[in-house]
């Protein structure tokens, strides 16, 4: 992980600039939507995912790994009823 720091300056308009070495390193173009948050006191920009679907995909696998699927499905909803 490429750790950066740089100052920018907020404008009267409440804007920032994205240094050129962030820009780069995150492959942020014109155009491009970021979320920003709020968390500890700092201020999180990070790209928006450009389909949440690959972004999302294989998240917590780890969880899974031993699962068999079709056997775990059965038994839920098993519990349903």
């Amino acid at each position: 992980m490429l750790i950066m720091a740089e100052t920018v300056r907020v404008s009267r308009k409440y804007q920032v600039v994205i240094p050129k070495k962030a820009r780069k390193a995150l492959n942020i173009n014109c155009g491009d939507e970021l979320i920003v948050s709020v968390k500890d006191g700092q201020i999180l920009m990070r790209p928006k995912p450009k389909s949440y679907t690959d972004y999302m995909r294989g998240l917590h696998k780890e969880v899974w790994m031993d699962v068999e699927a079709v056997e775990y499905v059965k038994e839920e909803r098993k519990a349903w009823v």
